[in-house]
């Protein structure tokens, strides 16, 4: 009789740039259910100081983000959706995309929040897009 386990489904990636990054105060690696680490990438666009977190914009020719790519699950989506607030009752704030990110020399279809631009209409830009890396006063 032939094998009729469905095949699993593509993994899905998700570009972090801000507060999941690891080391971040939503480090993604503390998650659950756990990503996978598939390495560090660049995106271009300008990241923005928003206080206590950034908010990127994505193209442009202003320059780079520097973040990390994972492979996650579906729930964990859903978990990143409920902290970037899109889940129940979304706001405004944040719209996710889906991006091709290089990692490692291989195009990777990732998810990214991107920032809503009305949001950082007057907002300080991060000098170098690497929130990890920015001082509190990042204004440029």
């Amino acid at each position: 009789m032939p094998d009729e386990t469905p095949p699993a489904s593509p993994a899905r990636h998700v570009f972090v740039y801000g507060t999941l990054r690891r080391g971040g105060s939503n480090d993604i690696t503390r998650l659950r259910p756990a990503p996978r680490f598939m390495g560090a990438a660049q995106v271009p666009g300008v990241l923005y100081h928003l206080g206590a977190y950034p908010g990127m914009a994505l193209g442009g020719p202003l320059g780079v983000v520097h973040g990390e790519v994972y492979a996650i699950e579906p729930a964990l989506e859903a978990v990143l959706d409920e902290i970037e607030d899109l889940g129940a009752t979304p706001s405004d704030e944040y719209v996710k995309r889906e991006i091709v990110v290089d990692v490692g020399g291989q195009g990777v279809p990732c998810l990214v929040y991107e920032i809503n631009p009305r949001y950082v209409v007057s907002a300080p830009r991060i000098a170098g897009g690497d929130w990890l890396q920015a001082p509190p006063s990042a204004a440029l």
